[in-house]
């Protein structure tokens, strides 16, 4: 799976490459960010499964090809733990709860919109992707899940330097709930994480 995930984002980073032939005004950054992944419980099959919030971080490598548009490659981690236990509609039932500790890997390729105003520059963006989820090693009846990814968000770059910025920006990601266990029965249902960043870019 790291192996796969590896690929996945060097490819990525060669699409970026290939695409940073850029004519007069265009841009180009690296950026580093800290975020919270807030995601929401799901329930389908007669499976309830609740995530963890966590803390991750993302690298993007983003161009700017004209004064509006632009695009960009990211990576990003957080630990993605999920809890499973039997949904049984309000029933007495035994409750067995299996939680899964796990790794959370995201890579994706994003288009944006933008506009430049003095040292700011507010933008919008749209993209997919694929999220990997590892178990931990050492734990009985889980398996590795990859899902594909909506990604969507807004967010302001403020140029304190010439080359230097902070970066704020809220990341929406939408996906099927990943599989971690051979205990229950996936939800097969759509859930959202919410992901609130700050950090910093470098410009070429």
């Amino acid at each position: 799976m790291r192996t796969t995930c590896h690929r996945a984002f060097l490819f990525l980073i060669g699409l970026f490459a290939l695409g940073s032939t850029a004519p007069a005004r265009a841009q180009t950054d690296v950026a580093l960010s800290l975020y919270g992944a807030f995601s929401g419980r799901t329930n389908g099959n007669g499976t309830i499964e609740s995530p963890a919030n966590s803390a991750g971080g993302i690298i993007e490598l983003r161009h700017i090809s004209n004064p509006l548009m632009g695009y960009e490659a990211t990576y990003s981690y957080n630990r993605g733990n999920e809890s499973y236990r039997p949904d049984c509609g309000g029933a007495q039932c035994p409750v067995t709860v299996q939680t899964v500790k796990a790794a959370a890997h995201e890579v994706t390729a994003d288009y944006l919109i933008s506009v430049h105003a003095a040292n700011l520059r507010p933008f919008v963006l749209g993209g997919v992707g694929i999220l990997f989820n590892q178990p931990d090693s050492n734990q009985a009846d889980t398996s590795s899940s990859t899902k594909g990814v909506f990604v969507y968000g807004a967010g302001l770059d403020w140029g304190a330097l010439p080359h230097l910025g902070f970066r704020f920006q809220y990341r929406g990601n939408l996906y099927k709930a990943p599989d971690l266990t051979k205990l229950y029965t996936s939800t097969n249902r759509f859930t959202h994480t919410a992901q609130p960043m700050i950090g910093a870019y470098f410009r070429f």
